[in-house]
Formats: structure tokens, C-alpha cells, sequence
């Protein structure tokens, strides 16, 4: 009989692997109810019922005790003692907090609140205050919760399997916001493995990477009258002038220690504000263990980065940024992650988030893994990072990098080192059908917001409607222009005459996808130079140039972008750790040379010519590209019923009557030149224009300056 006994037990222990539930905790026996506790290492153990402590008997000596109560005891009736002296409820007596519902979504990669439900929530569960815990790891053999509650010990705390999900859940009463925790993994070999969780919301500061109990619904949002407006925006036209940040580098307190989210947040809308900025585009700001890698090798998909501050502190920052009118992007990388142990590399003993065969899992160039976009729970947690970031952080919009790596399988692959799809092709169908899935679902639940791809090939229908058989994003990414305008701007103007097509090829394709023009961090990094260095000439020529590149683009069709520091005209490379250098607003170039971009930036919002046909060919037309010789060209901006005429002359050569054809001219204005004295220019303006007519008092064009390396705009008005 005794022997009978002990196997039922050690049967029951067993299971503890699986579904602790099943045995541990309280369940009937009969005539009365029995309450089980695992205690691994522990001589004695008690609990409290109803008031009273009780003393529980060892019926195992690896840590197993028992203690018999009468039928009517339920799970309220009593407490049990945890590692570190909590007394609470029994983890061990509740139901699933993961229903079979949740499951079969998630297995089916449409689960579109698993931010919900997946990690770590402070809830109400069964009438208990306390955390769930819950974590996908579907080949693993066991996984416990451990944490400071139970001083990390694996032994204590094994986790309940809810079968094919994958899905491994527990509920610990009496737990609350602050509590660090990990998941210790046993693989199907019995190898352990500790690791973060992928679901985390926020994590301690590197190099530490305990997961740490946060609540994100906590917060007090003020910014109902933003999301309305955003909501009616949907599809309107509108100015957008980004300032390209990234927060560690932006300012330091005292020159070296980084600000809060909630000082940040006050000085930067300041100074975006000031600046004539409508949006500001934040790099990685999900949880990242390496500084170097500017937050782009992520480790916490759901996680905002604790070297700021606390989720709350985020999330004043993005409350205050629209209470002061302003939108935020961030960069969001859900095309490879790092290969550290404790994050999703391998997690539960398999190659789970990644593909197994590194000729589809592992990126050459950035030595790290790339996520299995045919895998449905891969997929939704994907699609619920970037739900998360619109429903819990009222961000505005995503830009999402490195896309072409995701688009195709041979991206950075000699021949042989990567797998055809079935049809023996180089798209990544698996991807494809993911990013198409992924703007569906975002601008269904967020209407308003701002899907962006950071995409650098000639790949068809990046920003076009799914209907279309696009991807769906709002805009792309107009690498060619940032790559070919920078080439021409690198070459002595005295050569430039050769290169015109540099500038004028863009607009044979800049009505094919809706774009933003960049001049973003990739070009001030790596050896390339910040963009006034790139620049050739004597100093003063490199600052005209700066101004005529910035003009140039916000003439340009296309929404802008500009990283920070170049406003002012840094001279060094960025460094990601050092504070971007305000010490030279001191001197007068680059003061004026911010002053120019800010009074630019505020003449494009005022003038919807600029923007309200951003992309569509009627929004703009050539008045002259043929004069190489003198590296002038000139064009027409329009809107619904007002016209502008940019004029760009690329050499410091000062043309003091300057023939532009244009017809039907009734009148003529200079409202803009970069070449104003008080931006460090030489003052050649226009006051006065010369409209011409011909032989039958018809106009033709006018006659007007062009200053040396500036643009020129002129606001005009046609005979009806």
C-alpha cells in the first residue's frame, strides 16, 4: 500500500512538468479536499487557513507537502507562504488566465491583442489582485517562473502547459508592478536556459536584462482632441517635416548622463516647435542591450527602453508631444534580431522565432537572426509589437527598417547562400504576405496613422493600396533621391554641369510611390562624413550649400526628413554617445544656417503648394532642366489655386539677370531666398522682378537674380 502511495506520487510529480495545476494546489480526495505545495529544499512548510497557521506535512522528501482540510475549503480560504515571506493566495488554485479562444487565435497568427495577454499584467483574476505570467515556448520540456518573489530558484514555480498553443501560464497572487523576472526553459535535451521575456514591457538597464512588472494602462492620456484629428486626416493632404532623433544623443544632462523622458519631452517640443517641425522620428526606442547598436538589434519588441526612464515617463513624452501639436514616428525592426542567449535566439531549444537553415535565419551582414514570417505566432507577434506601440503608446506612426532585407532572400547572399521560394524566385513570399497582413491590420485599428518603409530597391507598389496589390504602406523611403541629390552636391559646382541628371532623374519616377525625402543618420555615420563636410568649397560655400540642399528638398516632392544636427551644421560625425554639438550656435553661419531651416520649415506649412499634391504629377511642372551650363533649374509648385517658382542656381556664380520663359504671368513675388544676409548669405534678393512681354504686351516670363548657390521662390499669380 505505502508503495502505491509513492508511485501516485511520484506519478504526481511528474506531471508538475506539464500541468503543476493537476496536482499541486487544492483538490478533492474523497470525502475531504487535500492542499499540495512543491518546496523544493524545504524541511517544513505552512500556510494559513482561515486565520489560523498550520503546520503542513512532508509526504516527499525532494519538497512535497500536503495537508488535509475539510470539503467546504476553497481557494480563498487560504494562504501559503512564498520565498521571500509574501503571503497570498495559492498560484497553484487558479484557472488559466490564457483561454482556449486565445489559443486557437494565436495559433492561427490573428490574435491582435496578445499584448493583452502574453508577458507579464498586473490583473484581477478570480477576485485576486495579483500578476499572470505567460510565455510561448512550445518545444520546451519545462518552464518555470522565477523572480525575486521566489529568490530565482527554477525548483519552485513550474508553469502550466496549455497544450498545442505552446503557451506556458501562472498566476501569482499578490504580486504587483515592480517584481523582476525571467523564465528558465528546460529543452527537450535538458539543457536550461534563462531568458527574458519577449513580451516584456519593460526591462532593467543594460547590462542587466531582468523583465520587470510594469502596468501600461495606468497612465492619464491627454490627447483625445490629437487622435481626433489625426482619425480625420486619414486621407487628407498635409504638411510633414520630420526631425530625425535619437533620444541618447539628442541632449545629455551635464554633457554626459542621459535626460528623462519627461525632460526630454519639454525641450524637445520646444524646440521642434520652434523649429517649424510637424513630426519628429524616434530611432529604436524598443529595448536594445547595445548602445553601439542604435537600437537596432532589439531585444524587447514590447518593451520601451529603461535608459530614459519608466514606461509612464514614455508615454508623458508622446501625451505631451501632441498636447503641443506634434506627431511621433518611431523606427520599429521586425526584420532580424541579435543572437544574444538570454533574448529569442533558440528560445525554448528550438529555432523558434528564427528559420533553422541560416541561409533563410541568419543575416550575414548584421550577425543576427531573421524571424520565420511564414510562422503564424511568429507573425502575430510581430503584427502585436506594432499594435502595441499605437494602442498602449499613442504613437503616430511606424517607420520600418530594413525592409528591402525582409523582401528578398538573396538580400546581402552571394549565389548559393540562399533558398528560392517555390517558384524559384528571390521574393520572400513569407514576408511579403506579412508586411501586406501588417498594414492591413494598423490602418483598420488606427486609421490616421503613418505606415512607413524604409525600402532601397525599385521593388513595385511599396506604398500603393493593398487593393492595388501594394504593400500598403503610407510612404517610402526615397533613397535614390537622397543617394543621387548628396552625389551631385559632393562635386565641385565647376563640374556639376556634367552631373544635371543626377537631380532631374528623380522626378521621372517620383509620382511611382508616395515618398519622403531623407538626408537621415545613415548619411552622417560610417565614415561618410556629417552633410557639411560633404560639402565642397570654403566654408562659406559649404554653408550655401547646406541651405541650398535643404531648400531643394523642401521644394521637392515628397514629405522631408533631416537628422538632427545638420540644422545647425555639426562638422563632426554623429557618435551615438556623445551629445550633438549646440556649442556652434555660438557662431554666426551656424545660427543662421538654423534660422534658415526653421523659416523654411515654416514657409512649407504655410504654403500648400508645397505639399497638397505631394503625390500626384498635377502638384508640379518643369519651367527649365536643359541649362547644364549654368546648373540652374526651375519648376512650378502648385496647389488648389496658388503657384510657386523654385529657382535653384548650384554654383556660387551670381547671375544678375536671369531669363525665366514662363507665360500669362499677372503678377510676380519673391517670398523666400536662401541667400538672405541674416542666414549667413550675401543678400542678393529680389525686390523688384521684371515681368517681360512680347511684341503684343502678352507675358512670357520675367527677368530676376540668382544668388550664388541658392534657391529662389517666387509666389506668382496667372492670367485667367
Amino acid at each position: 500500500m505505502e508503495q502505491m502511495e509513492q508511485k501516485r506520487r511520484h506519478m504526481g510529480l511528474v506531471q508538475t512538468i506539464y500541468n503543476p495545476h493537476h496536482y499541486l494546489g487544492l483538490h478533492d480526495e474523497g470525502k475531504e479536499k487535500v492542499i499540495r505545495l512543491w518546496r523544493p529544499g524545504a524541511h517544513s512548510s505552512h500556510i494559513e487557513l482561515e486565520g489560523k497557521i498550520y503546520e503542513m506535512v512532508e509526504v516527499d522528501s525532494e519538497g512535497l507537502f500536503e495537508l488535509r482540510v475539510s470539503k467546504e475549503t476553497t481557494f480563498q480560504d487560504y494562504k501559503v507562504y512564498h520565498q521571500n515571506g509574501l503571503l497570498d493566495h495559492d498560484p497553484y488554485a487558479f484557472l488559466p488566465t490564457f483561454s482556449d479562444f486565445d489559443s486557437y487565435l494565436f495559433s492561427q497568427g490573428v490574435h491582435y491583442q496578445l499584448y493583452d495577454f502574453l508577458g507579464a499584467h498586473v490583473v484581477e483574476h478570480q477576485g485576486c489582485k495579483g500578476v499572470k505570467f505567460a510565455v510561448w515556448a512550445p518545444n520546451a520540456k519545462k518552464v518555470s517562473l522565477i523572480a525575486d518573489f521566489n529568490y530565482w530558484d527554477g525548483r519552485v514555480n513550474p508553469m502550466r502547459s496549455l497544450g498545442g498553443c505552446g503557451v506556458w501560464e501562472i498566476f501569482v497572487p499578490g504580486l504587483t508592478a515592480g517584481e523582476k523576472y525571467k523564465f528558465e526553459i528546460e529543452s527537450q535535451e535538458g539543457r536550461l536556459r534563462v531568458k527574458s521575456d519577449p513580451f516584456a514591457n519593460y526591462s532593467e538597464l543594460r547590462p542587466l536584462n531582468a523583465s520587470i512588472v510594469t502596468n501600461v494602462d495606468e497612465f492619464i492620456w491627454e490627447d483625445d482632441a490629437w487622435l481626433r484629428k489625426r482619425k480625420k486626416n486619414k486621407n487628407a493632404s498635409y504638411p510633414c517635416s520630420i526631425y530625425e532623433v535619437h533620444l541618447g544623443s539628442w541632449k545629455k544632462k551635464d554633457g554626459h548622463y542621459f535626460l528623462n523622458y519627461r525632460e526630454i519631452a519639454h525641450e524637445l517640443a520646444a524646440y521642434v516647435k520652434e523649429m517649424g517641425f510637424t513630426h519628429i522620428e524616434l530611432m529604436p526606442i524598443s529595448e536594445h542591450p547595445l548602445d553601439e547598436s542604435w537600437g537596432y538589434q532589439v531585444t524587447g519588441f514590447y518593451a520601451v527602453t529603461s535608459r530614459f526612464g519608466s514606461v509612464q515617463d514614455f508615454q508623458y513624452f508622446i501625451n505631451h508631444m501632441h498636447k503641443n501639436g506634434i506627431g511621433v514616428i518611431l523606427d520599429w525592426v521586425p526584420a532580424h534580431f541579435p543572437t544574444d542567449d538570454f533574448s529569442l535566439a533558440q528560445f525554448d531549444g528550438s529555432y523558434l522565432f528564427e528559420h533553422a537553415d541560416p541561409k533563410k535565419g541568419f543575416h550575414p551582414h548584421w550577425n543576427t537572426y531573421i524571424f520565420n514570417y511564414g510562422r503564424r505566432e511568429v507573425s502575430n507577434f510581430l503584427l502585436c509589437s506594432a499594435l502595441f506601440w499605437f494602442a498602449k503608446m499613442h504613437i503616430d506612426g511606424l517607420r520600418v527598417d530594413a525592409v528591402a532585407s525582409m523582401l528578398y532572400l538573396d538580400y546581402g547572399r552571394n549565389p548559393g547562400e540562399w533558398i528560392p521560394n517555390e517558384y524559384g524566385r528571390n521574393e520572400n513570399l513569407e514576408a511579403i504576405e506579412f508586411l501586406k497582413h501588417l498594414n492591413s491590420i494598423v490602418h483598420d485599428k488606427f486609421p490616421g496613422v503613418l505606415m512607413c518603409a524604409e525600402e532601397s530597391t525599385a521593388f513595385t507598389g511599396v506604398s500603393h493600396p493593398l487593393e492595388w496589390g501594394g504593400l500598403g504602406f503610407d510612404l517610402k523611403w526615397n533613397m535614390g533621391w537622397m543617394n543621387d541629390t548628396l552625389k551631385y552636391f559632393h562635386k565641385d559646382p565647376i563640374y556639376r554641369r556634367y552631373h544635371q541628371n543626377d537631380l532631374t532623374f528623380s522626378l521621372i519616377y517620383a509620382f511611382t510611390e508616395s515618398f519622403i525625402s531623407v538626408i537621415s543618420h545613415d548619411e552622417v555615420v560610417h565614415g561618410k562624413a556629417n552633410l557639411i563636410t560633404k560639402m565642397p568649397g570654403d566654408d562659406w560655400q559649404k554653408f550655401a550649400n547646406v541651405r541650398l540642399l535643404f531648400s531643394y528638398m523642401i521644394c521637392h516632392p515628397g514629405k522631408k526628413l533631416l537628422f538632427m544636427g545638420t540644422e545647425f551644421g555639426q562638422w563632426d560625425e554623429w557618435q551615438c554617445k556623445t551629445e550633438i554639438h549646440w556649442f556652434l550656435l555660438q557662431y554666426p553661419m551656424h545660427k543662421g544656417l538654423q534660422k534658415c531651416i526653421k523659416e523654411l520649415n515654416h514657409f512649407y506649412k504655410k504654403h500648400p503648394a508645397l505639399w497638397q499634391h505631394d503625390h500626384d504629377s498635377i502638384g508640379f511642372e518643369w519651367i527649365d532642366f536643359s541649362d547644364h551650363d549654368n546648373c540652374v533649374v526651375s519648376y512650378l509648385r502648385k496647389g488648389d489655386g496658388c503657384y510657386l517658382v523654385c529657382i535653384h542656381n548650384f554654383t556660387p556664380t551670381y547671375l544678375s539677370e536671369y531669363f525665366i520663359r514662363l507665360g500669362n504671368i499677372s503678377r510676380i513675388q519673391e517670398v523666400f531666398n536662401t541667400d538672405r544676409e541674416e542666414f549667413g548669405g550675401s543678400g542678393k534678393v529680389n525686390s523688384m522682378i521684371t515681368i517681360v512681354k512680347n511684341e503684343n504686351g502678352q507675358p512670357v516670363g520675367f527677368i530676376t537674380k540668382l544668388a550664388p548657390l541658392g534657391t529662389m521662390i517666387f509666389e506668382v499669380d496667372f492670367v485667367i
